[in-house]
């Protein structure tokens, strides 16, 4: 029975009203964009929100980072788009039963790689992820989420703006709820300010019947979210190599992406509750609820940061909220429909513009005089490669790769060479700085190989060995003094150098001429 009550969170102190206003809230923000992804590969709205169902349901309950919200989400239904036109290109004839049927399949092969993920505990590499990626990466989906509510003040399926008066109308509603969720928390935080703002205008709209856009709206002719709980759908595919060539590479990539926005959304959640998910839980989490939502009809998820700004912002902090705001999904489904397609979008776009601009990190204009150029360069290279491509897993591995290649080149530049002669006739190197593979070609210029004495010692005592090409750098100029008949010593290599040189020995000839006479250093080996 503990077990349980510490799985639901039970066992910490939980504002249950809190909890559950602040899960219906999601709830009721989750059905328009599930719908939206749904459209974009062009599945039934169903799809997305059986998915959204339960990617929600089973991350809030299996979940490391309780008051997160999982769904359907744009970034992986993007990926289906490249998966159906390959699927058209093989099969002339297939039928979109047919292909729901790969995309179920895709949606299951990629929920088992997340878990192998878990399982492997390769959930702590998102903490490689540099600050400035995390800005960029968080500023370009506020601007993504922004941008996203523009469709809604255009005429369906063109690129119309609405009537005049529709126009106005639209706007006066998404001001007006805007207005609520900014003003009611100042008065009163008893109730989640976003649930009141959609309540609100959803009374003035539906009470005064004013002719605005709706949910039902959104939807193609002859489409509702009204259904059942998620009905079955084993995958009827051919098991055979070709199917798997077909699909496994669109799973990787629906896992991949849908690890890394769901890793990096645990993350901004951290830090807005100042508390620590548990990232390879969250891995084995994710995979669980897309297999799940492979064989309930689902199109899969991952972690949604607009969403899970609406939980946090509202309170919410354990997984009730989550918990609550699947089940009322799975309710509006099977017996709210008539009411959750009277919705106004007006108040729903309200509600994402304040996310977005809850969600933009404003203080990272603060940090351009502050943090170095290269760190800016990075900030807002990932948030335009993440505005302008929607693409999350480009965006942040773009960043991540910038990121370190500047750290390389500025590390590069540090290796330096303190030379002097002592009494002997001995010449020294100290060394100071990394030797990796950016530093090799610096390190090669910093010796006169030829007016050099005949016994030279290189001391390591304020650098060390990185990889391989720090090796190959050493050998190849204790080569060079060996050709010339002078006499090299490599001092002051720390331990795991010295394991690391001694490892290289199959493949590189590693000249290393030690000095008896010179003493060994505490925890170091000459």
């Amino acid at each position: 029975m503990q077990k349980v009550l510490n799985l639901f969170d039970f066992k910490q102190k939980v504002n249950y009203k809190t909890e559950i206003l602040s899960g219906i809230t999601v709830a009721l923000a989750l059905v328009p964009e599930a719908i939206a992804f749904a459209m974009i590969p062009g599945f039934s709205p169903l799809t997305g929100l059986y998915a959204a169902f339960v990617m929600a349901l089973i991350t809030s309950v299996f979940g490391g980072r309780p008051g997160m919200i999982s769904g359907a989400t744009g970034a992986v239904a993007v990926i289906f788009i490249g998966l159906i036109l390959e699927l058209k290109n093989h099969f002339a004839d297939i039928s979109p039963t047919q292909i729901l049927n790969y995309v179920f399949a895709t949606v299951i092969i990629a929920g088992i790689l997340q878990i192998i993920t878990g399982l492997l505990k390769l959930g702590k590499f998102i903490r490689l992820v540099p600050h400035p990626v995390m800005f960029g990466f968080v500023n370009g989906l506020a601007i993504i989420i922004f941008m996203a509510q523009f469709p809604n003040f255009y005429q369906k399926g063109t690129s119309n703006l609405l009537e005049t008066s529709a126009f106005t109308m639209m706007l006066g509603l998404t001001m007006l709820t805007m207005l609520i969720i900014w003003g009611l928390p100042k008065l009163t935080k008893a109730v989640p300010s976003s649930l009141v703002a959609i309540l609100v205008v959803s009374a003035l709209v539906i009470g005064f019947g004013i002719d605005t856009m709706t949910v039902a709206d959104t939807m193609n002719a002859g489409e509702t979210i009204k259904g059942g709980f998620p009905p079955l759908s084993i995958p009827t595919i051919p098991f055979t190599l070709e199917t798997f060539k077909i699909i496994f590479p669109y799973a990787a990539i629906v896992a991949g992406v849908g690890l890394i926005e769901s890793l990096l959304t645990l993350n901004i959640v951290d830090e807005i509750t100042d508390t620590r998910g548990n990232s390879n839980k969250e891995c084995i989490a994710q995979g669980s609820a897309n297999i799940l939502s492979g064989f309930l009809s689902g199109m899969g998820g991952c972690g949604m940061i607009g969403q899970s700004l609406i939980n946090t912002s509202a309170g919410a902090r354990a997984r009730l909220s989550g918990i609550t705001a699947a089940v009322m999904l799975l309710f509006f489904i099977m017996f709210g429909s008539s009411f959750i397609e009277k919705l106004p979008m007006a108040a729903l776009v309200g509600l994402m513009f304040m996310v977005a601009i809850g969600t933009f990190e404003w203080a990272s204009f603060k940090t351009f005089k502050k943090m170095p150029n290269s760190d800016v360069v990075v900030m807002v290279l990932v948030t335009l490669i993440t505005a302008i491509t929607h693409n999350l897993a480009v965006a942040v591995l773009s960043g991540v790769i910038i990121a370190a290649l500047a750290y390389s080149w500025e590390n590069a530049k540090r290796i330096r060479a303190r030379k002097y002669t002592d009494n002997q006739g001995i010449k020294h190197y100290e060394i100071f700085g990394p030797l990796f593979f950016g530093s090799t070609t610096a390190f090669a210029e910093k010796f006169d190989i030829q007016n050099d004495p005949k016994e030279i010692i290189i001391d390591f005592a304020e650098s060390r060995v990185a990889d391989m090409s720090g090796i190959e750098a050493l050998n190849k100029i204790t080569e060079r003094y060996a050709k010339v008949g002078k006499k090299v010593h490599l001092k002051h290599l720390s331990r795991d150098c010295v394991d690391l040189l001694k490892n290289a020995e199959a493949i590189i000839d590693v000249n290393i001429l030690e000095d008896p006479t010179y003493k060994v250093v505490p925890g170091k080996i000459a």
